[in-house]
């Protein structure tokens, strides 16, 4: 089995420094290195371009300001196995 190369990592284009307005965003709470969690999980389990930025919120539940990450998916079927398979999100 050979393995192809991914061309937006040899391109430098896979991560986006903003989420485009077409990318599907999921919202998670901010914690200690959870920018850098999901990074890592993201780069070896999926193969779409994605961006992760760090945003506030209003909590519905509190009605607080929160920090939370935004993390935008070019295709809405990595997005959805990100929400469904990545266990980070499992231990709130």
């Amino acid at each position: 089995m050979t393995m192809r190369p991914n061309p937006h990592n040899l391109l430098g284009t896979r991560k986006l420094p903003v989420i485009p307005e077409y990318f599907e965003k999921v919202n998670i709470e901010y914690k200690y290195n959870t920018i850098n969690a999901v990074d890592k999980w993201i780069n070896s389990k999926l193969k779409g371009r994605y961006a992760i930025c760090k945003s506030v919120n209003i909590s519905t539940t509190t009605n607080k300001i929160e920090t939370v990450v935004q993390i935008g998916f070019e295709n809405e079927k990595e997005a959805s196995y990100f929400l469904l398979a990545c266990p980070l999100l499992k231990y709130n």
